[in-house]
């Protein structure tokens, strides 16, 4: 998939580099380090702070891409944000009555965005806004979400391809009532609609009609919102959720260090035999990437979590254990590291219910299994995931397939392996624009050209 450089943002790294080469570690990949804030609080709690009354102060943002196409679209409905020079940002609330009531927004590849915004938009009492993607997140469904927004009143209509982006976004206010919602394709339909449901007019209850594919997520919208001042009554199991009307109100409030990212780091540990400890990330963290660590232990890591850090020390022989099949439905986005690290195993590894994240930036199933053909390496893709069959890696150029996760899990490889070169490794900056930089510090050599 070709770059769309239109999606990337001022705060992206490597614009003018064409390719990446990780060189093999010499010995153990071993430190401490403190990884950049996580995505899906940042822009989580910048729209819940827009949409409240009264002036919220977030630190710890992430800034990449997702995060600035979120801060400007913000900004072009007329929300006062301010930003410091450091991880924090001022947000005076707009109380969800958006002072610009009509102008063209730019979500770039931000599935984030593009699932939370419209909601957020929809339950002004005024206005009209055409929403615009990049070229893959305009291919990425968005129907679940808007048929649910229908159902409380809401006015959108499809600019292109009816289920997909662009958009326009009429703000009459929700009526309130009931929807009834999939949560198989994305857990993030079901919290763009929690988001906006306070908004209403009369009292919202969401009932899931199937399964949540990450319910942790689900729960981090859940806790925000409780922090912003608004209660869900919820069931254990997220199938029914009932929102009563009222108002967000603005509040300080520390973003936690992103889990996702932090894998990457540990799974370097665990492929190398060395030891990370990733220095500003609770092991109680709700986010569901965290879990990745259980799977690593139980492939023969040493974990050891504490309640401000996570460490990971990977076995002296620097082979994890294979034989295993593992569900990676409610950490999905570390299914591609799992695959990347299980090429180092002494059996086969199978990962399985990750059929939804051939619809994310990449179809990531279908890449992984394209990259290892690249590398030698034996995959047997299916349906809803792959086994991977270890073996010795040999050089190769590969495409990052524009998708962040991708290029980040295809770099583990060249820690173990000679001549890995990775195209286009500036789509990290969807998450972690300073990625490589981080690998260079635990004394990885990279080189750009």
């Amino acid at each position: 998939m070709k770059a769309d450089l239109n999606a990337r943002s001022p705060w992206a790294a490597l614009n003018d580099v064409h390719q990446v080469e990780i060189s093999p570690a010499t010995q153990p990949i071993t430190g401490e380090i403190a990884v950049p804030g996580s995505k899906s609080f940042t822009n989580r709690a910048l729209i819940l702070a827009a949409m409240a009354a009264g002036v919220t102060k977030l630190s710890g943002l992430l800034k990449s891409d997702d995060s600035y196409w979120c801060i400007d679209a913000l900004k072009r409905i007329g929300v006062d944000v301010k930003m410091n020079d450091d991880d924090t940002v001022e947000i005076e609330g707009s109380g969800g009555d958006w002072p610009n009531q009509t102008g063209d927004l730019y979500i770039g590849a931000s599935g984030t965005v593009g699932r939370f915004l419209p909601g957020a938009l929809a339950a002004s009492p005024a206005g009209k806004w055409k929403l615009e993607a990049s070229e893959r997140m305009s291919q990425r469904p968005v129907e679940p979400l808007i048929e649910g927004l229908s159902a409380l009143g809401a006015n959108v209509t499809y600019l292109g391809e009816k289920g997909f982006y662009p958009l326009e976004v009429e703000g009459t206010g929700l009526n309130g009532g009931e929807v009834r919602i999939s949560g198989k394709v994305s857990s993030q339909f079901i919290s763009g609609l929690l988001m906006a449901a306070p908004y209403a007019r009369k009292p919202v209850t969401i009932r899931i009609v199937d399964h949540i594919v990450q319910h942790a997520y689900v729960n981090i919208t859940l806790d925000l919102m409780k922090q912003f001042g608004i209660h869900v009554e919820a069931d254990d199991d997220l199938t029914k959720m009932v929102v009563q009307p009222g108002k967000y109100v603005g509040r300080p409030l520390q973003l936690e260090a992103d889990a996702s990212t932090s894998c990457y780091f540990l799974a370097a540990a665990a492929i190398t035999g060395g030891k990370i400890r990733i220095t500003n990330l609770s092991a109680g963290t709700r986010q569901p990437d965290i879990l990745l660590t259980d799977v690593l232990e139980e492939m023969g890591c040493r974990v050891t979590k504490g309640k401000d850090y996570v460490e990971l020390e990977g076995p002296n022989t620097a082979v994890l254990k294979g034989n295993k099949t593992f569900s990676m439905k409610e950490m999905s986005d570390q299914a591609l590291t799992l695959a990347a690290v299980s090429v180092f195993a002494d059996d086969p590894v199978t990962i399985t219910d990750v059929e939804h994240i051939r619809h994310h930036e990449s179809d990531r199933i279908h890449a992984i299994c394209e990259s290892f053909e690249r590398l030698g390496i034996r995959c047997e893709e299916f349906r809803d995931g792959l086994t991977v069959y270890p073996g010795a890696p040999k050089a190769a150029e590969l495409p990052s397939y524009d998708d962040h996760r991708v290029a980040m899990s295809l770099s583990l490889i060249g820690l173990r392996t000679e001549g890995i070169r990775i195209d286009d490794p500036g789509c990290v900056s969807k998450t972690c624009p300073n990625y490589f930089q981080l690998l260079e510090e635990l004394g990885v050599n990279v080189h750009f050209s």
